[in-house]
């Protein structure tokens, strides 16, 4: 079960991100974030990149029961293009785990709560963030759970200012990853049957990219919102 769930459209403005992040890290603002999430400077790409190859395995875990499944097509969703895999080979609804868009994050998230002690602040704003993702998911029929892109990162980074002032970033990728994960997939399981979406991968397929880009944003703001806070403090 390996295939990219995302189109060369979205995967040509992933590389462009990339390329922002290194001239990011260049003039230091990702490179700040990053110490303050406790991520040595020179392993910040690591994550990354294991997360955006990791995108392309999907461990299956179940089969729902057979229904018309669609097959190597396309569906649109706040103006990005989704691919349907092809489907010779599952005449089922199979629900997988992706590693770059689910293992990764997790162990980062779990990484960065246990080394900067922020057990009580990742548990209630995870909760947060993972209530407002859960209601503005959408069940997209061929496809699985979609989530619009922007919105989880902001309201991660708004509920890692309240919550933490010295840690903003760190929890700021907990909560958002986190929060993503839970409310879009691990919640929404129950409204998969039915979708006919060959694959429904927690992480991964509709959600690899909003957890993905999510935790980058929330980074990226929070880092830019704490700045802005001290300078002016």
């Amino acid at each position: 079960m390996h295939y990219f769930p995302i189109t060369m459209a979205f995967l040509l403005f992933l590389l462009l991100l990339f390329i922002f992040l290194i001239i990011t890290i260049e003039v230091g603002i990702l490179g700040y974030a990053y110490r303050r999430m406790g991520v040595d400077r020179r392993y910040v790409f690591s994550p990354l990149m294991v997360s955006l190859l990791g995108s392309y395995i999907n461990i299956p875990l179940f089969q729902l029961p057979p229904e018309h499944i669609a097959s190597n097509s396309y569906v649109d969703f706040f103006g990005k293009r989704h691919i349907i895999p092809l489907a010779r080979q599952w005449p089922a609804t199979i629900i997988a785990v992706n590693i770059g868009g689910a293992v990764i994050p997790t162990v980062l998230s779990l990484y960065l709560a246990f080394k900067n002690k922020l057990f009580g602040q990742s548990l209630v704003t995870i909760a947060v963030v993972t209530v407002l993702v859960y209601f503005m998911a959408h069940p997209m029929k061929e496809v699985g759970i979609a989530v619009p892109t922007f919105i989880p990162p902001i309201a991660a980074t708004a509920v890692a200012l309240i919550f933490s002032s010295k840690y903003t970033p760190a929890l700021a990728y907990i909560c958002g990853t986190m929060g993503t994960l839970l409310g879009a997939d691990i919640l929404r399981l129950g409204d998969i049957h039915g979708l006919g979406a060959p694959v429904a991968s927690i992480g991964g397929a509709g959600t690899f990219d909003g957890i993905f880009v999510t935790g980058i944003l929330a980074v990226l703001l929070a880092s830019v919102m704490t700045e802005k806070k001290e300078k002016t403090s």
